[in-house]
């Protein structure tokens, strides 16, 4: 019997360009790169080049609502990069940097899976090229900054520590450090204060790194950074600490996109990595418009299920980025069908055609969300062994009753061969010329009118409710000048409502907006809906437990 072999075993089995060779591919020179080894290299900013970005094609690839495992976004989005340049098309894929929380944590990596993923895997799961240690510097950094500013009598801006909204970050899940109290120890060790950390991706210097459109755009939104409110109601920022070109300092080589390569030897830049549902989801605009300057077609992923990730690529960062996408396609699974029709978790492998029928409802209202977009998806059909012939069939039926094509996606097992029909269904759907993206609302329209728009058009939510510290909270917004910011929702992954249980496509629900934050850096307004973690925990048996390390150094278990 043929042994299965693991994600990590496909990736150090496989045979590695040096990254010059990679950068040929795209008539990059090789004097251009700042080399980080012989298998990375850092992109210059001064490659991106926005005629260029007009001439070439954008696809986005995003998901069903999924089960806590994923669908395979990541995996089908490099498998589509492989398949489009098999059959001739000149692609490369832009995706975000994982976490180290979720590699030890409970979901793994995020480098693809099986024959798509990128190279190499196990540095781009672990510490990579630093982007994440910088950014958690500067953001620790402001940390540091502020209590500084508590402590001091020069320079005093007379900062109240019960207003501070600033967290440090680490990328690691700790739930003990959610919430603590810092200071303590006599006057020598700074004012007594409550604190908390977030882990790295839901920084708000995250979220600026990956909407900043130049350095000089970067340390400005920086330097917007909400920090508090003086004992006289004035708010503070980061700028009044001076703190915005320090943490830009920081950040100097972390704004430069990443270039790798996929297991079958094709361009992938891997950049920035904020998760979708408390933060947008998406990778940097450096680096969508870097692959845009320079391959004819970009396929790029956004996190979660469409209603998260996928609207705020759409409403948020291509606005803001001035991005067109011209296709979409959207990764289903007959698993994730079966858990929206009611199966239980350990039944996720067994076929059945009356789960399927049940959950395509979920499939459904993304497909029909993403058309009010203006764009027609595709949907991937992500193959696992235990999909049935019948529940395949059925899906492709059904989405071709709405004219949208299903295509089984094979990228896993096969890489670019099991592709190239989904490869070939994109690139006709962009050549219809039928698709014309347009956002969802206008930014300039009040916050509440944007937050309606979107619970009811692509939750399908009857309305929203606030409550007292919402409204408060709108308040604030209002005097802070934050009304015309787009909308970053904060809400589970699990279900189009904010409760995890109502699966496949509920109705007759409303949403409530607990609280609001904002990122008055980053430039979006978040809505909190529910109680949403910002520093995970680790599950009883966390990942790590598996991973081994050899004396050659030689790793295995990371997946």
């Amino acid at each position: 019997m043929t042994k299965v072999l693991s994600d990590i075993e496909i990736a150090q089995a496989a045979t590695m360009q040096h990254i010059n060779s990679i950068a040929k591919k795209l008539s990059i020179d090789e004097e251009e790169l700042e080399l980080y080894g012989k298998y990375k290299a850092k992109l210059p900013l001064h490659l991106i080049d926005e005629e260029k970005i007009k001439q070439n094609h954008l696809i986005l690839v995003t998901a069903m609502t999924p089960t806590p495992a994923g669908e395979g976004k990541t995996t089908t989005s490099i498998g589509l990069t492989e398949g489009l340049n098999k059959i001739g098309k000149q692609a490369t894929v832009v995706l975000r940097e994982p976490s180290l929380g979720p590699v030890f944590g409970i979901k793994g990596g995020a480098a693809g899976g099986g024959y798509s993923q990128v190279l190499p895997m196990e540095d781009i799961n672990l510490h990579f090229t630093g982007d994440f240690s910088a950014i958690e510097k500067a953001n620790n950094l402001l940390s540091a900054l502020i209590d500084n500013n508590l402590q001091n009598k020069v320079g005093n801006l007379g900062i109240d520590p019960r207003t501070i909204a600033w967290k440090r970050v680490m990328d690691m899940n700790d739930r003990a450090l959610r919430d603590i109290t810092i200071g303590l120890g006599g006057t020598a060790n700074g004012i007594p204060r409550q604190d908390g950390f977030n882990i790295t991706p839901a920084s708000e210097v995250m979220a600026i790194l990956c909407m900043s459109e130049n350095f000089e755009d970067l340390k400005t939104r920086l330097g917007n950074i909400y920090v508090g409110l003086t004992f006289d109601k004035k708010p503070v920022f980061a700028r009044d600490l001076k703190a915005e070109n320090a943490m830009a300092i920081l950040l100097k080589d972390a704004v430069k996109p990443n270039l790798v390569q996929t297991i079958e030897g094709n361009p992938a830049i891997i950049h920035g990595g904020p998760f979708a549902n408390i933060a947008q989801g998406t990778n940097t605009i450096f680096a969508t418009k870097m692959g845009l300057s320079l391959s004819k077609f970009v396929v790029t992923e956004a996190g979660f299920g469409a209603d998260l990730g996928a609207e705020k690529f759409l409403d948020i960062k291509c606005v803001s980025g001035g991005l067109k996408p011209e296709a979409v396609v959207v990764v289903a699974t007959i698993r994730a069908l079966r858990h929206h029709g009611g199966s239980p978790k350990e039944d996720y492998n067994t076929p059945s055609l009356e789960r399927v029928q049940k959950g395509f409802a979920n499939l459904e209202k993304h497909i029909e969300n993403i058309q009010k977009f203006g764009l027609n998806p595709v949907v991937a059909i992500n193959s696992f062994f235990s999909d049935s012939d019948e529940e395949i069939k059925f899906i492709q039926e059904k989405c071709a009753a709405i004219n949208v094509q299903a295509i089984v996606a094979k990228g896993w097992a096969d890489g670019g061969n099991g592709m190239t029909d989904l490869a070939k269904a994109v690139v006709t759907e962009i050549e219809s010329g039928k698709n014309n993206f347009k956002p969802l609302y206008d930014w300039k329209s009040s916050i509440t009118s944007k937050i309606e728009t979107i619970a009811k058009e692509i939750y399908g939510a009857d309305g929203v409710d606030y409550s007292k510290q919402a409204l408060s909270d709108l308040n604030k917004m209002d005097q802070l000048g934050l009304n015309e910011l787009p909308i970053c929702m904060a809400k589970t992954q699990k279900s189009f409502s904010d409760n995890d249980f109502l699966l496949a496509r509920p109705t007759g629900f409303r949403i409530t907006v607990r609280e609001f934050e904002f990122a008055a850096g980053a430039g979006f307004v978040i809505p909190i809906l529910g109680n949403m973690m910002r520093m995970p925990g680790l599950p009883a048996i966390p990942a790590s437990e598996n991973m081994f390390i050899d004396n050659d150094g030689k790793i295995s278990g990371l997946s």
